[in-house]
């Protein structure tokens, strides 16, 4: 079966120590689960898909469930055993949501990140997925050197294999910006620069101007009118483009009480 060719998109900022993470499903059932899982890591910026004795792969229901990342199925590599998966890798994590008494001393995805990408400045990192039914054998969860988990809702931690590979990439990727990814947007500002001094004396000026011709203010009883409407306006942080709305509706107010 021949996979669709991935679109193309602008370059983004990367971390290249997510490039040495791979995603290992072992033992996959279903080959939505497939695509929903190299969708969940090209959203996060991880592309290195490793798949040992999926039931069926390729599929057109991955390529479906891709949604786009079909290029991350294109590059999969297909394994017969584990061993084989995590063949040149420095280190492997098992994730499990299951509490074992054998096996690495299980950690939660949040703390753990960070430790993997230290790890994967060296080498290649694996985090190895379960199969959908049964998850890791306590075979699979011994050959890693440690035990992550999703500290979910502990009444019912049962997550869907997609999903539970969107959380671990998600916090990959937060902990390889610290937090805080680049955004990239075609999007236009909203914002406008901010509003010069001269500027909002000027709108000042005017509204005062107009509150005195529509006799909303008594310039010989002005009490504390004008420094409140100051307070008010001076908690907006008033943009250029603000101002000239507001000086435009003045303008309109003029013209008509001027008629």
């Amino acid at each position: 079966m021949n996979l669709p060719s991935a679109s193309h998109s602008p370059a983004l900022p990367r971390d290249s120590r997510l490039d040495r993470i791979r995603i290992v499903l072992s033992h996959t059932s279903h080959p939505g689960n497939i695509g929903a899982a190299a969708r969940a890591m090209k959203t996060m910026g991880l592309s290195r898909l490793t798949l040992v004795n999926p039931k069926c792969f390729p599929d057109a229901e991955a390529v479906t469930r891709a949604v786009g990342a079909d290029d991350i199925l294109q590059r999969a590599t297909v394994c017969q055993s584990l061993d084989a998966a995590l063949a040149d890798t420095v280190f492997a994590v098992a994730i499990s949501a299951r509490q074992r008494s054998l096996g690495p001393e299980p950690m939660q995805a949040r703390q753990a990140a960070p430790e993997v990408l230290a790890l994967a400045a060296g080498g290649d990192v694996a985090l190895v997925f379960g199969n959908e039914t049964a998850g890791l054998s306590n075979a699979e969860v011994q050959r890693c050197q440690r035990t992550v988990f999703i500290p979910a809702n502990p009444e019912y931690t049962s997550l869907n294999l997609g999903s539970a590979v969107q959380l671990l990439c998600y916090e990959l990727r937060l902990a390889a910006f610290d937090g805080s990814p680049p955004v990239v947007t075609k999007a236009i500002p909203f914002a406008s620069p901010l509003a010069t001094n001269d500027d909002i004396e000027r709108f000042y000026a005017h509204l005062e101007r107009i509150m005195i011709a529509t006799e909303f203010l008594d310039p010989q009883q002005p009490k504390r009118l004008l420094p409140k409407l100051r307070r008010l306006f001076g908690r907006s942080e008033l943009e250029r483009d603000e101002i000239n709305i507001l000086r435009g509706i003045l303008d309109a107010v003029e013209k008509k009480i001027g008629q």
